[in-house]
């Protein structure tokens, strides 16, 4: 039976990139997804028709959750949906995210506070109303990380800020949310092909950092997926306030 059978999921971000890997693989073990986005309905409605393609249940709700109240209603919003279908909210995952590169001397407040929003601020308060949701049940919370949280890169100080800060926040909530059965995991990503980090990327730099990696290649979606699917399922129950990191053994 797959792993994630009778589970619920909100996965933030997911039209797409890696958000899209995690939601194709959770689906296909059996769980129940709904795919946030902010702005691009069709890449959502994309995603969803693959899962349902595969026999698999998904649905798309738009919320920016940079904005708080945003994030609130989203996370209620599944919720309500899941209960609609007689079950709950299992599993938040926390994966939207944004990244702009810059050296010191070009950042400014609005690019620190448009990072720190949707990396930090976004995942805190999802994983209050999440928490909330899930009452006495118990859940799951994953944030998806990054490596440059404990591999900062030149020219990327505020997005390896928020990726520590979340990192922080997981071993913080997990002391506090673990009696109430709820446990919190970060996964790590190292480069993974994404809308993300493609846009950034010419493809001699994904070579070199290939060659960099013991598995000699880059990251795929799916690749995270796989990961995150294990640290939802039950069979990752004793795992709580973690980093793990999935780079293909990254160590540059």
């Amino acid at each position: 039976m797959p792993k994630l059978t009778g589970k619920c999921a909100l996965i933030t971000g997911a039209s797409r990139g890696i958000g899209a890997g995690i939601a194709r693989v959770l689906a296909a073990e059996g769980a129940k997804i709904i795919i946030n986005y902010r702005s691009n309905r069709d890449a959502a409605e994309t995603t969803v028709a693959a899962i349902r393609a595969a026999d698999g249940w998904a649905e798309a709700m738009q919320a920016d959750i940079a904005n708080v109240a945003e994030a609130k209603a989203l996370v209620a919003a599944a919720a309500a949906r899941f209960a609609e279908l007689g079950q709950r909210l299992d599993i938040f995952i926390a994966n939207a995210g944004v990244c702009t590169p810059n050296p010191l001397d070009k950042l400014d407040e609005a690019e620190f506070d448009h990072q720190f929003n949707t990396n930090v601020k976004a995942v805190l308060f999802g994983a209050q109303e999440a928490a909330r949701s899930f009452g006495n049940a118990g859940g799951v919370i994953l944030i998806i990380g990054s490596l440059n949280g404990r591999q900062p890169a030149a020219g990327a100080a505020i997005y390896s800020a928020t990726k520590a800060a979340v990192a922080a926040i997981t071993v913080s909530l997990a002391q506090e949310l673990g009696p109430r059965n709820i446990r919190i995991n970060t996964l790590a990503p190292g480069l993974t092909h994404s809308d993300l980090v493609d846009h950034f990327y010419k493809p001699e730099d994904f070579e070199k950092v290939a060659e960099m990696t013991a598995l000699r290649r880059i990251g795929q979606p799916e690749d995270i997926g796989k990961t995150a699917a294990f640290l939802v399922s039950d069979d990752a129950g004793w795992i709580t306030g973690e980093v793990i990191t999935a780079s293909g053994g990254l160590f540059g």
